[in-house]
């Protein structure tokens, strides 16, 4: 039989072993969160936000930023009103997934029946401007959050995230990541319906040969 390895071996050994379990461990939970946050569409994540009444605003507007030849308003509070369905973009000038997305928020603002509005996260006035004066301002008021602070109480995960609020005040749906042609018409459009927007039906398709 083999003899087993001196007491003074084992002791360091086992001390090791006990100092590399916590690190495992913490290894081990890393690579679960990332495999469930990435694994699937992450424009379907859930918000714990859903079915809540939206958190409070009380944002400045964006200095200078002019619509219209009046200035646009921020995001005050009682800025998300009962009564009417609101949509919040979280944008940033920075964030280049918003520039792949802003031409579908275009399209999204010339729709009637609800208010398209903007968060403007952790960004510089002045590129904020530039950026919306480049590519076209859709917001009816834009809210600057410059130190993060509400775009944490909304659970925002990243930018651009995307809410629904219904007429009830309450978080109805939540869109992460940027919108295009199809998370505009097969997810966006049909929430903000839900919510109770009053969008206007699509044209009856022309009957062939008429």
């Amino acid at each position: 039989m083999a003899d087993s390895p001196p007491a003074d071996v084992r002791s360091p050994l086992r001390r090791r072993l006990l100092l590399l379990l916590p690190l495992a461990l913490f290894l081990a939970l890393v690579v679960l969160f990332y495999g469930r946050l990435f694994s699937g569409d992450p424009s379907r994540l859930p918000s714990v936000l859903i079915g809540r009444p939206a958190p409070a605003l009380d944002l400045p507007p964006l200095e200078g930023l002019a619509r219209d030849g009046a200035p646009v308003p921020g995001l005050p509070a009682g800025a998300i009103a009962t009564g009417e369905v609101t949509v919040l973009n979280v944008f940033a000038s920075w964030c280049v997934p918003c520039r792949d997305e802003h031409p579908f928020l275009v399209q999204l603002s010339q729709m009637p029946g609800f208010r398209l509005v903007g968060l403007n996260y952790k960004d510089e006035a002045g590129n904020a401007r530039r950026f919306l004066g480049t590519f076209g301002n859709p917001y009816a008021a834009v809210g600057v959050d410059a130190n993060g602070r509400a775009a944490i109480e909304w659970g925002v995960y990243g930018v651009p995230e995307t809410f629904v609020i219904g007429r009830d005040g309450r978080i109805a749906y939540k869109y992460i990541g940027p919108i295009d042609a199809d998370g505009l018409r097969s997810r966006l459009l049909p929430e903000i319906l839900k919510a109770g927007a009053a969008l206007p039906s699509p044209p009856a398709p022309v009957p062939a040969g008429g």
